[in-house]
Protein backbone atom coordinates (compact mmCIF):
# COMPACT_ATOMS: atom_id res chain seq x y z
CA UNK A 1 0.00 0.00 0.00
CA UNK A 2 1.12 3.40 -1.09
CA UNK A 3 0.90 4.12 3.22
CA UNK A 4 3.67 2.04 4.00
CA UNK A 5 5.95 3.25 1.54
CA UNK A 6 5.53 6.36 2.96
CA UNK A 7 6.91 4.97 6.57
CA UNK A 8 9.70 3.19 4.64
CA UNK A 9 10.64 7.06 3.30
CA UNK A 10 10.44 8.52 6.68
CA UNK A 11 12.31 5.56 8.44
CA UNK A 12 14.86 5.76 5.40
CA UNK A 13 15.71 9.41 5.67
CA UNK A 14 15.38 9.46 9.69
CA UNK A 15 18.05 6.61 9.47
CA UNK A 16 20.16 8.56 7.16
CA UNK A 17 20.03 11.79 9.69
CA UNK A 18 21.41 9.37 12.15
CA UNK A 19 24.12 7.82 10.17
CA UNK A 20 24.99 12.00 9.92
CA UNK A 21 24.92 12.46 13.25
CA UNK A 22 27.43 9.66 13.89
CA UNK A 23 30.16 10.97 11.56
CA UNK A 24 29.64 14.48 12.88
CA UNK A 25 30.33 13.17 16.70
CA UNK A 26 33.51 11.19 15.24
CA UNK A 27 34.88 14.37 14.80
CA UNK A 28 34.55 15.28 18.46
CA UNK A 29 37.56 14.85 20.54
CA UNK A 30 37.22 12.74 23.53
CA UNK A 31 39.23 11.56 26.54
CA UNK A 32 41.07 9.80 23.80
CA UNK A 33 42.48 11.23 20.55
CA UNK A 34 40.64 9.53 17.49
CA UNK A 35 41.56 9.46 13.90
CA UNK A 36 38.22 10.60 13.08
CA UNK A 37 39.44 14.23 14.15
CA UNK A 38 41.53 14.26 10.76
CA UNK A 39 38.00 13.34 9.03
CA UNK A 40 37.52 16.43 7.28
CA UNK A 41 41.16 17.43 6.16
CA UNK A 42 41.58 17.78 2.23
CA UNK A 43 45.60 17.61 1.17
CA UNK A 44 46.35 18.92 -2.37
CA UNK A 45 47.40 16.31 -4.56
CA UNK A 46 47.96 16.63 -8.43
CA UNK A 47 45.91 19.70 -8.08
CA UNK A 48 42.77 17.88 -6.39
CA UNK A 49 41.80 17.99 -3.11
CA UNK A 50 42.28 14.80 -1.62
CA UNK A 51 40.63 13.17 1.99
CA UNK A 52 43.88 13.29 4.29
CA UNK A 53 43.35 9.40 4.40
CA UNK A 54 43.55 8.37 0.76
CA UNK A 55 47.21 10.11 0.95
CA UNK A 56 48.38 9.25 3.96
CA UNK A 57 48.29 6.25 6.83
CA UNK A 58 46.89 7.84 9.89
CA UNK A 59 47.14 6.53 13.11
CA UNK A 60 46.50 6.87 16.80
CA UNK A 61 49.51 5.53 18.81
CA UNK A 62 48.47 6.52 22.35
CA UNK A 63 45.39 8.46 23.87
CA UNK A 64 47.14 11.80 22.79
CA UNK A 65 49.00 11.42 19.65
CA UNK A 66 48.30 10.80 16.18
CA UNK A 67 50.67 9.92 13.53
CA UNK A 68 50.25 10.92 9.70
CA UNK A 69 52.86 8.82 7.56
CA UNK A 70 51.90 9.99 3.61
CA UNK A 71 52.52 7.36 1.31
CA UNK A 72 54.22 10.08 -1.07
CA UNK A 73 56.52 11.95 1.02
CA UNK A 74 57.06 14.59 -1.54
CA UNK A 75 53.81 15.82 -0.28
CA UNK A 76 54.37 16.15 3.80
CA UNK A 77 54.73 19.93 3.72
CA UNK A 78 51.21 20.55 1.96
CA UNK A 79 49.68 17.55 4.63
CA UNK A 80 51.19 19.74 7.31
CA UNK A 81 50.07 22.95 6.02
CA UNK A 82 46.70 21.57 5.81
CA UNK A 83 46.46 20.39 8.92
CA UNK A 84 47.38 23.85 10.20
CA UNK A 85 44.67 24.93 8.01
CA UNK A 86 42.38 22.68 9.46
CA UNK A 87 42.66 24.49 13.11
CA UNK A 88 42.70 21.76 15.08
CA UNK A 89 44.34 23.30 18.20
CA UNK A 90 47.35 21.61 17.70
CA UNK A 91 50.61 22.00 15.44
CA UNK A 92 52.51 19.41 13.19
CA UNK A 93 55.57 18.12 14.29
CA UNK A 94 56.98 17.21 10.79
CA UNK A 95 60.72 15.25 11.58
CA UNK A 96 61.01 14.69 7.64
CA UNK A 97 59.00 10.97 7.06
CA UNK A 98 56.00 11.73 8.88
CA UNK A 99 53.97 13.80 10.93
CA UNK A 100 53.15 13.48 14.99
CA UNK A 101 50.29 15.53 16.46
CA UNK A 102 50.71 15.69 20.09
CA UNK A 103 47.11 16.57 21.66
CA UNK A 104 47.42 17.77 25.18
CA UNK A 105 44.86 16.11 27.72
CA UNK A 106 41.62 17.79 27.82
CA UNK A 107 40.88 20.89 30.36
CA UNK A 108 37.28 20.55 31.82
CA UNK A 109 36.31 23.55 30.10
CA UNK A 110 37.16 22.15 26.70
CA UNK A 111 35.19 18.90 27.38
CA UNK A 112 32.53 21.02 27.72
CA UNK A 113 32.91 22.87 25.02
CA UNK A 114 32.78 19.31 23.01
CA UNK A 115 29.70 18.50 24.88
CA UNK A 116 28.06 22.13 23.83
CA UNK A 117 29.29 20.80 20.02
CA UNK A 118 27.87 17.74 20.36
CA UNK A 119 24.26 19.33 21.77
CA UNK A 120 24.22 21.34 18.28
CA UNK A 121 25.07 18.36 16.33
CA UNK A 122 21.81 16.68 17.97
CA UNK A 123 19.54 19.42 17.17
CA UNK A 124 20.71 19.24 13.83
CA UNK A 125 20.11 16.13 13.32
CA UNK A 126 16.45 16.33 14.71
CA UNK A 127 15.77 19.33 12.45
CA UNK A 128 16.24 17.04 9.74
CA UNK A 129 14.25 14.21 11.37
CA UNK A 130 11.27 16.76 11.79
CA UNK A 131 11.94 17.51 7.74
CA UNK A 132 11.02 14.06 7.03
CA UNK A 133 8.14 13.95 9.08
CA UNK A 134 6.66 17.04 7.49
CA UNK A 135 7.20 15.75 3.95
CA UNK A 136 5.82 12.31 4.72
CA UNK A 137 2.83 13.94 6.48
CA UNK A 138 2.80 16.25 2.90
CA UNK A 139 2.49 13.30 1.30
CA UNK A 140 -0.44 11.53 3.42
CA UNK A 141 -2.12 14.91 3.13
CA UNK A 142 -1.93 14.55 -0.82
CA UNK A 143 -3.24 10.90 -0.50
CA UNK A 144 -6.25 12.16 1.66
CA UNK A 145 -6.74 15.29 -1.00
CA UNK A 146 -6.93 13.47 -3.52
CA UNK A 147 -9.39 11.10 -1.85
CA UNK A 148 -6.77 7.74 -2.23
CA UNK A 149 -6.93 6.79 1.77
CA UNK A 150 -10.36 7.93 4.14
CA UNK A 151 -10.38 10.21 7.01
CA UNK A 152 -9.71 7.26 9.66
CA UNK A 153 -6.64 6.47 7.39
CA UNK A 154 -5.25 9.68 7.32
CA UNK A 155 -5.48 10.37 10.91
CA UNK A 156 -3.36 6.73 11.26
CA UNK A 157 -0.78 7.65 9.27
CA UNK A 158 -0.20 11.17 10.41
CA UNK A 159 0.00 9.07 14.29
CA UNK A 160 2.10 6.57 13.04
CA UNK A 161 4.44 9.49 11.35
CA UNK A 162 4.84 10.89 14.92
CA UNK A 163 5.37 7.58 16.09
CA UNK A 164 8.45 7.03 14.02
CA UNK A 165 9.71 10.82 14.53
CA UNK A 166 9.27 10.27 17.98
CA UNK A 167 11.41 7.03 18.27
CA UNK A 168 14.07 8.58 16.33
CA UNK A 169 14.33 11.50 18.03
CA UNK A 170 14.85 9.57 21.62
CA UNK A 171 17.20 7.75 19.02
CA UNK A 172 19.23 11.05 18.95
CA UNK A 173 18.80 11.95 22.61
CA UNK A 174 20.62 8.96 23.85
CA UNK A 175 23.24 9.36 21.23
CA UNK A 176 23.87 12.38 22.34
CA UNK A 177 24.24 11.62 25.83
CA UNK A 178 26.56 8.56 25.29
CA UNK A 179 28.65 11.13 23.53
CA UNK A 180 28.68 13.50 26.27
CA UNK A 181 29.01 10.91 29.00
CA UNK A 182 32.20 9.32 26.94
CA UNK A 183 33.82 13.36 26.21
CA UNK A 184 33.36 14.49 30.03
CA UNK A 185 35.17 11.38 31.46
CA UNK A 186 38.40 11.89 32.73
Amino acid sequence: MELNKIYDFAREHMEKSIEVLRKDLNTLRTGRVSIHILDGVKVEYYGAPMPLNQVASVTAVDATTIVVTPWDKSILNDIERAIQEANLGVNPNNDGDSIKLYFPPMTEEERKKQVKKAKEFGEKAKIAIRNVRREANDKVKKLFKEKAISEDEHRRALDKIQEITDQYVDKVDQIISKKSEEILKV
